[in-house]
């Protein structure tokens, strides 16, 4: 049977027939209560020693919340915990690394102004010492497992995919035999996320136990043993991954049929809203030497048009962002909005001239995380209504419209006076979408904009995009979600190195040909064979109920490149 219910029967877990003795983790009876909400009642899992067990279910169903209960960062009002089946209780992290757990964040847990290295044995200076065999340590387990870490690098100057192999190592490198994944793969490309999968295979044969947080559906069902699914913070019920449909597990994770998106036709328009122009940016490198990021990067984007940026985090694609939004300096090169040349433009200026944001960090970058839901709604539009009158701010009105964006976005939140700290990721992200498209943006930069996001908010971040590209809307999408790229963008580039080198129509390109393209292996037009790209669309027609996938129906407009190849409040909400 693919699907079984769950009960409180003492006997129910991640696998109906595995024996309390033979779980390495087994969860019976977790509850935890916030002011104003309950993130966990009644949780029942058993996770079987030596498996894969993928841990599904909507923003806010409460698994992050219950993964950091048995990491030892919250205590449980109600239940048991059992490792290897012996009943413990956690204190601190320290109490769940001691019995061999580790956890990978979803929002990262590193210090910025230390070193890789001195990140990884932060706290761990016991094992291998702080000096020569540390760092032996550290690039034998990036060796190991294809990692590609840079011990002296400073982990602000890190990408996003960086910070997240520098997070998988520092589990590994204090020897955790249980691990637990959240959103592992949210920025790898095809290829790596195979690698990774591999390694996962591997821990798995020498009898580490891998609990995988993820909500891309045909990954769990690629790489899981088993999987358990938390709907309103309980378990609902276990799935067979041999036998269940990635369909029916999202059906399962939001508790009814998913509605099936009609055929979308093409909305682009011939008038230009933003051009790029040989944008050029070269700044100094941690040993003070000039290196160019960005080099004639020239693109076009026209009103009703989506055109998406593939690349592996690092290549140019955050400081593209920076550079149009006016946070970083331009060594060459123009940027001009729907006519009017904002090169010179400070960042405000540029926001009032109709720039929208989506930040890949929506903690770095997207919120003030001890601020309450209404403060954060002004930011990035502090000059604009609602949020002001005249020259002054107008908290009225800016409680008014974020009570609007909570209910039409479906913001999981007990109000707008509490912290977005209490939010769990997906509510956060959804918060910032509902605030940005607010002020119906001409342009819309969307830099992963549903990172964390579960399949039902993500069809809807989705929809709020197209709907306002029906009325002109002009979007630059950034994803690491290939699918979400092909299946969004009228046209896509791929970036490598600062350069534009390749380009794609999304209905003649599968997830493999732009993964190859941003590892440097292909260039110039790409193009799918007729099988390939019936097989991507049937997966996507599969994994998103998508009647248009792989291309949305839509046809590239965007000219061909020429370049050569070359934390504990986050839980008040029922972390997802």
């Amino acid at each position: 049977m693919a699907i079984t219910a769950s009960t409180p029967s003492p006997s129910k877990g991640g696998d109906p027939g595995a024996g309390t003795a033979a779980a390495a983790v087994e969860l019976r009876g977790i509850t935890k209560r916030f002011p104003g909400v309950v993130a966990n009642h009644d949780i029942n899992l058993t996770v079987r020693p030596g498996t894969v067990h993928a841990l599904m279910g909507e923003n806010g169903a409460g698994k992050s919340t219950l993964m950091k209960i048995l990491y030892g960062m919250q205590r449980p009002d109600e239940g048991t915990i059992a490792i290897n089946g012996e009943q413990v209780e956690f204190s601190s992290p320290g109490d769940a690394i001691a019995r061999g757990i580790g956890m990978v964040h979803q929002h990262f847990m590193l210090a910025d102004n230390l070193t890789v290295l001195e990140n990884v044995v932060l706290g761990g200076e016991k094992l291998h010492g702080i000096g020569g065999r540390a760092r032996a340590k550290i690039m034998e387990i990036s060796d190991q497992y294809g990692l590609n870490v840079r011990p002296d690098a400073l982990v602000e100057d890190l990408g996003v995919a960086e910070r997240q192999r520098v997070e998988i190592l520092k589990v590994l490198y204090r020897g955790a035999r249980i691990l637990i994944l959240d959103e592992p793969t949210a920025v790898l490309v095809p290829q790596e996320v195979d690698a990774l999968f591999g390694n996962l295979r591997e821990l798995k044969a020498e009898g580490v136990t891998v609990i995988f947080i993820s909500h891309k559906l045909h990954e769990v069902l690629s790489v899981a043993d088993a999987i358990s699914v938390i709907r309103r913070g309980t378990t609902v019920g276990d799935a067979d991954p041999q036998q269940v449909t990635a369909r029916q597990l999202a059906e399962m994770m939001v508790g009814s049929e998913l509605p099936s998106p009609e055929s979308r036709e093409s909305t682009v328009t011939s008038t230009e809203m933003l051009r790029v122009e040989a944008l050029r940016i070269a700044k100094p490198d941690a040993e003070g030497i000039e290196r160019v990021v960005l080099d004639d990067i020239s693109l076009t984007i026209r009103k009703g048009e989506v055109l998406g940026i593939a690349g592996v985090e690092g290549n140019g694609q955050a400081e593209l962002v920076e550079a149009i939004m006016g946070m970083l300096p331009l060594t060459a090169g123009t940027v001009t909005l729907d006519g009017t040349d904002l090169t010179g433009a400070l960042t405000r200026s540029r926001r009032e001239a109709g720039i929208g944001y989506i930040p890949e960090d929506r903690h770095r970058h997207g919120l003030l995380l001890e601020a309450p839901l209404w403060e954060n709604r002004i930011l990035g539009h502090v000059t604009e209504e609602p949020n002001s009158k005249g020259f002054r701010l107008d908290p009225a009105a800016a409680r008014k419209d974020t009570l609007r964006i909570v209910q039409e976005y479906d913001v999981r939140t007990p109000g707008i006076e509490v912290t977005a700290a209490s939010l769990s990721g997906g509510n956060q992200q959804k918060l910032i979408v509902g605030r940005e498209m607010s002020h119906r943006p001409k342009l819309l930069i969307a830099a992963h904009p549903t990172r964390g996001v579960d399949v039902g908010a993500q069809a809807q971040i989705w929809e709020q995009i197209r709907t306002a590209q029906r009325e002109g809307l002009a979007v630059l999408l950034i994803s690491a979600d290939l699918d979400e790229l092909i299946g969004l963008s009228d046209a896509i580039r791929v970036i490598y190195r600062g350069r534009l080198v390749a380009d794609a129509d999304p209905a003649t390109v599968t997830a493999e040909d732009l993964g190859t393209a941003m590892t440097g292996a292909a260039s110039g037009h790409l193009e799918s064979d007729e099988t390939a790209l019936a097989e991507a669309a049937a997966i996507a027609d599969e994994q998103f109920g998508r009647s248009d996938a792989p291309g949305g129906g839509a046809t590239g407009t965007d000219e061909p490149s020429d370049a050569p190849a070359d934390t504990a409040a986050d839980d008040a909400q029922a972390g997802e």
